[in-house]
């Protein structure tokens, strides 16, 4: 089963709140407008949904979580299973608020996963990562490097650290605290931009499945306790690759399973979830608190 794993995280014053308003139209200028912004779809509430079912997530197939890039006029996603013997990337692009999806010849699909999801390659050539067994990793927008190191042949063994870019070179990464290294398999971490808050997936010692997990920057620069998204994202099947949309409005995840054929042989089955980040976000800092 874990060879499948990576298959298969105010009030204010009236004038402050204004301020926001003002400023918040001003950022979501920058993106195609909000009705067009997610493939037409009916955005979710605090309970999670399908996204674009029949687009992007379906039965038939396995989908892996939706990425899309900064200005989102693009997302990304793989599909596999049935037809597609080996995951084939997907990639929709949004043109005169039209969404429409681009055929990626074979020759460019290296090219165009490291647009929506960086290189590991890019990370490896900083001197402080060369000789760091990295899993995978994000990025804030000051360019501090969240990070991540499993050992599948010790039981999901490992821990997340982090460096931080001081005077243009990175620093010896640090490895982070008990709220955020608990548990196993501890993965796929997302950082906010202006590094607020910290998501990741892991599973906890006495369970075999992962769930999903938030950690709020304190005021004095340390992680809160690591909270659980709660009973409607987090199930008893998997639910990893948490991420952010760049507009910060919704939050999208992978949930899926591994089921075993007759013979014995394991597939897994998933699609990607979104749910509204800014209710979620709220619900959760009540719980920091």
């Amino acid at each position: 089963m874990k060879k499948v794993y990576f298959i298969l995280i105010l009030v204010l014053s009236l004038i402050l709140s204004a301020c926001n308003t003002k400023d918040q139209k001003a950022k979501d200028s920058d993106f195609p407008p909000l009705e067009n912004r997610y493939l037409g779809q009916k955005p979710p509430g605090l309970t999670p949904e399908l996204f674009a079912p029949g687009i992007v997530s379906t039965e038939e197939y396995l989908e892996t979580s939706v990425t899309f890039l900064p200005d989102m006029t693009e997302l990304s996603f793989d599909r596999s299973g049935g037809k597609y013997k080996e995951p084939t990337l997907f990639v929709m692009h949004n043109k005169n608020n039209k969404w429409s999806r681009k055929s990626i010849p074979s020759t460019e699909i290296n090219k165009y996963k490291e647009r929506f999801n960086p290189a590991l390659s890019e990370m490896k050539r900083h001197e402080a990562f060369k000789d760091i067994p990295i899993t995978g990793f994000t990025v804030s927008a000051k360019g501090t490097y969240y990070f991540y190191f499993i050992d599948f042949n010790d039981g999901g063994s490992g821990h997340m650290s982090y460096s931080r870019l001081i005077d243009g070179k990175y620093e010896e990464p640090q490895k982070m605290s008990k709220a955020i290294n608990t548990g196993k398999y501890i993965a796929h971490p997302y950082i906010a931009p202006d590094e607020s808050y910290l998501i990741w997936d892991a599973e906890k010692v006495d369970e075999n499945t992962p769930d999903i997990y938030i950690s709020f920057r304190q005021k004095d620069g340390s992680w809160g306790a690591a909270i659980s998204l709660g009973a409607k994202i987090n199930t008893p099947l998997y639910e990893q690759h948490a991420k952010v949309t760049p507009d910060g409005k919704y939050f999208f995840f992978w949930k899926g399973d591994v089921k075993t054929r007759e013979d014995g042989s394991r597939y897994v089955i998933g699609s990607p979830h979104w749910v509204d980040f800014i209710q979620l976000r709220k619900e959760l800092t009540k719980n920091s608190n």
